[in-house]
């Protein structure tokens, strides 16, 4: 089957909406937590989960009742990286996460990747799908000043892609990423597979809510890609 190109351009999340690996940066995160002599429960953590490094940790730390400083913060990440590499083993891409992707590009159809996650093991997780540097366009946290559930990613990614940010599709596994489409006042598209609840997701603003990449693309049409005969 072949797709029309007359769409608007779709701007993926990754932890989550593109590979599996929220509950590997829940352990992660607990790791780096209970490295510091921070002891919070995994649901706790999970909810936070596609904020910026920085909110994310500063809203952890707030619930323990401790004051948070930048050094902190920055320490908090750094350690959650290190925690990460080791889960990355574990990591695979979500269910028709490959196929969606070649599909849209077979179809001539724009799509960017825009991650909270920094450069340095972004990278990591996106060989998983097989893109390396300069196989597609990815935003990374480095790239601008702040991250989800600020909308300055889904910005620069419809920037690099040369598309209209405001008939683009954001699609995302957290309320955060929807949070985000909608101060960027574009249309959010919500999937299971991080987590989240869809009556969540439908209250962040989800304009349809699929189980994983795969029903997505078993649904494309409901995001205006025709198919052509």
């Amino acid at each position: 089957m072949k797709y029309s190109s007359a769409t608007p351009a779709f701007l993926f999340d990754l932890d989550g909406t593109l590979v599996d690996s929220v509950y590997q940066h829940v352990l992660a995160w607990r790791e780096a937590l209970e490295s510091c002599g921070i002891k919070l429960s995994v649901w706790r953590i999970h909810r936070r989960i596609g904020m910026s490094g920085g909110l994310f940790a500063a809203a952890l730390l707030r619930e323990t009742g401790r004051a948070v400083t930048s050094e902190q913060t920055e320490e908090l990440q750094k350690r959650h990286g290190q925690a990460y590499v080791h889960q990355l083993p574990t990591v695979r891409p979500l269910p028709g996460a490959t196929e969606l992707l070649d599909a849209l590009t077979k179809a001539d159809v724009k799509w960017a990747i825009a991650t909270s996650g920094r450069g340095d093991f972004a990278w990591d997780t996106l060989r998983l799908l097989g893109i390396g540097p300069g196989d597609a366009t990815v935003i990374t946290r480095d790239e601008v000043e702040h991250a989800k559930p600020d909308p300055d990613l889904f910005f620069a990614a419809a920037d690099r892609l040369g598309a209209d940010i405001h008939s683009s599709i954001v699609v995302g596994d957290s309320v955060w990423d929807l949070l985000a489409a909608r101060r960027a006042q574009t249309l959010g598209v919500g999937l299971l597979s991080g987590g989240y609840g869809q009556d969540e997701l439908e209250r962040a603003g989800a304009y349809r809510v699929y189980q994983d990449p795969r029903d997505l693309l078993e649904h494309i049409d409901e995001m205006g890609v025709r198919s052509v005969t």
